[in-house]
């Protein structure tokens, strides 16, 4: 049977309303509560980058090097932007409909598109290097180590090109259920391995040059009764952190793994769609509820959790000047205290929201709105 797809929200994961809605009987989102500022908030630099956020589409995501942030709209407008200045250094149009991306490794960018196009891009001058195909729509960033380069697919699978010509090297089709979150992980790359979070709630770490099996470790089991209750997806990156992989699933488990051999450390009920945050030896998530937890890493022992952006739709969480940071769907900028979790600061990005995941890079923090503005942020 042909696997169904649902859109992530509110609505589906707690019988919500989002922002705006009147009727008797729902439950809203968390109106923001007053505290008094501990920081100071900066905006650096603000640009246009594009076309808005198309709607659940929160798949494309900022990536960056050095010097400069690369960026791409749905209309296939893929843009490298002066991480000092917020100036535009080039601009290629690619006239596709991009749903994955930005990916960047080795002086090389990558985004993917609905329709299954892989497109890889040279970092310095946006010129079209080579572009692939592969069996279904792309929804999150293709990731390289500059040998190779992984693209996961919305059908469960994942594709392994070689990085200077795009010639296909291999690819693996893991167990699809029948009803999945609208999303796929991205998968972790390294000189030695390519990891992969599957809709089965499976880690699958591979040989990058010949796609044999490293090792196998099941996150979350499918638990409940009806296929919506069973959804154990990563739709999350996995973390890596020296040798512990951290990774989670909706509606199953946050857990940490050996990375050499996928050996269970420690598990932790959780569900989330978005990548895990490190900080101070801590790991932090942002629950499907939006509610932001903190796991000590050595153990997984819970030791805060922050409510008070419940249903709010944040992204998942990010590092800024030694604070932890997540936007929401009413484009607010919030700083959490990484020792308890209270709000030392809060500031609006944009009023269109937030939804791609948040990029730290030293000491700024860049996001990109669903209006198409990218700007960065620092501490003051």
């Amino acid at each position: 049977m042909k696997k169904l797809n649902l859109v992530l929200c509110a609505l589906l994961i707690s019988g919500c309303s989002w922002f705006g809605g009147d009727e008797e009987g729902e439950i809203k989102p968390a109106e923001l509560v007053k505290f008094e500022q501990q920081v100071k908030i900066k905006k650096q630099w603000s640009a246009k980058v594009g076309g808005g956020n198309k709607k659940f589409w929160a798949s494309l995501r900022p990536a960056a090097n050095r010097d400069s942030v690369f960026v791409a709209d749905h209309e296939g407008k893929v843009s490298a932007i002066d991480l000092a200045t917020g100036k535009r250094r080039w601009s290629t149009e690619l006239d596709a409909p991009l749903s994955g991306g930005v990916g960047y490794a080795a002086g090389q960018i990558m985004v993917g598109s609905i329709e299954g196009d892989v497109y890889a891009l040279n970092a310095a001058d946006g010129s079209l290097s080579w572009t692939a195909k592969v069996s279904s729509e792309i929804l999150a960033s293709p990731q390289g180590n500059g040998d190779v380069i992984a693209v996961q697919t919305i059908d469960n699978k994942l594709f392994v090109f070689e990085a200077g010509s795009g010639e296909p090297l291999w690819q693996h089709e893991d167990d699809a259920p029948l009803l999945t979150v609208r999303g796929t992980s991205l998968a972790l790359v390294t000189d030695r391995m390519i990891l992969a979070g599957f809709d089965s709630g499976k880690l699958v770490a591979f040989n990058p040059e010949n796609g044999s099996l490293i090792w196998e470790s099941r996150l979350a089991l499918p638990k409940g009764r009806t296929d919506l209750e069973r959804m154990v997806d990563i739709d999350g990156e996995p973390l890596l952190v020296d040798d512990v992989i951290y990774a989670v699933t909706y509606q199953g488990r946050l857990g940490a793994m050996s990375r050499g051999t996928g050996r269970s450390l420690w598990f932790q009920d959780s569900s989330s769609h978005s990548a895990p945050a490190y900080s101070s030896g801590q790991v932090y998530v942002s629950e499907a509820d939006s509610s932001v937890r903190a796991f000590r890493s050595g153990s997984g022992q819970v030791i805060w959790s922050n409510d008070q952006l419940f249903l709010r739709r944040v992204t998942g969480p990010a590092t800024l000047g030694g604070y932890i940071a997540v936007a929401d769907a009413e484009g607010y900028l919030h700083l959490l205290d990484t020792e308890d979790g209270h709000f030392v600061a809060r500031t609006k990005v944009d009023g269109s929201g937030v939804s791609a995941p948040m990029l730290s890079v030293g000491d700024s923090l860049i996001i990109q709105s669903n209006s198409g503005s990218l700007s960065a942020f620092k501490i003051q």
